[in-house]
């Protein structure tokens, strides 16, 4: 069967319904192709949103831990037989009774010059705390990671000192005195955590997985951020001066300086201070 040819007319309207049906096909692709790209941004938001919320809920969850025995300035008290202030228990007076000359000390781990001032005037502060003849204070800070610790020793070490005050407070200054007789050079590695808990053993701690754990996960690493920042910007409360190095000494709130720096390193010179500082 022959099929009869179409006349002009019946051409035009066959290309314009073919034109018709191309251009209703090509929408509705377009419209496909703008559906799938609102979800795909969509989702991308979604999941944007998802993601920061996620980060401010756990910013917000994750406290900085504190301390519970820093209660003195962000340091730790030590009394009679060296035994810590801790929020329930604050050791018997000594021989001296209670009104006793209160030694405060800001060191660094790192600092060389907190360990010559720590080594030769330990045994006689240890003498007198154990005694009840006066009181220490001692603040850890850190802020030579990045100068004199190439292994973030200076806040590592800190922070295991507050781990020791935290879970074995008695052992504090025997762990304190041991990190001052085995420091490292001033811009070598120091010990690693591992090191520092095996430390920690020698000097006789109790609650051993709670300061291992401690020290490994550097617990209280954001608290000793800002107590440093606290004590070297902020003025010392109830004084008008702020910490200006380490070592920073006082007794009494009165800071300790010496006209020679040989003299600031004297156990006689210091024993002298104390001795003023008590009576005035």
């Amino acid at each position: 069967m022959t099929r009869e040819k179409q006349t002009r007319s019946e051409q035009r309207e066959a290309a314009r319904a073919k034109a018709k049906a191309l251009r209703e096909q090509h929408k509705k692709g377009e419209a496909r192709k703008r559906i799938a790209l609102q979800l795909g941004v969509g989702g991308s938001v979604v999941a944007v949103i998802a993601l920061v919320a996620f980060a401010l809920v756990s910013g917000a969850n994750k406290e900085t831990a504190i301390p519970t025995n820093f209660t003195y300035n962000d340091g730790i008290k030590i009394g009679t037989n060296l035994e810590v202030f801790t929020p329930d228990y604050t050791p018997a007076p000594g021989e001296a009774g209670v009104n006793v000359p209160n030694i405060q000390i800001f060191v660094d781990y790192q600092c060389p010059y907190c360990k010559e001032f720590e080594l030769p005037n330990q045994s006689q502060i240890e003498s007198w705390v154990s005694k009840g003849v006066a009181t220490l204070e001692f603040h850890p800070i850190s802020f030579l990671d990045g100068r004199g610790s190439p292994n973030e020793y200076s806040s590592r070490a800190a922070n295991a000192a507050v781990c020791v005050a935290e879970y074995s407070p008695n052992s504090f200054f025997k762990f304190n005195s041991a990190l001052f007789a085995n420091q490292p050079e001033e811009g070598t590695a120091g010990p690693s955590n591992d090191e520092l808990f095996a430390r920690a053993q020698e000097v006789g701690i109790t609650n051993e997985k709670q300061v291992q754990s401690c020290i490994k996960e550097k617990h209280f690493g954001t608290w000793i951020k800002e107590a440093t920042t606290r004590a070297l910007n902020e003025n010392l409360p109830g004084l008008d001066f702020k910490v200006e190095g380490t070592p920073f000494v006082m007794v009494n709130n009165q800071k300790f300086q010496t006209e020679n720096a040989a003299d600031f390193y004297s156990p006689a010179r210091f024993a002298q201070f104390v001795q003023s500082a008590t009576v005035n």
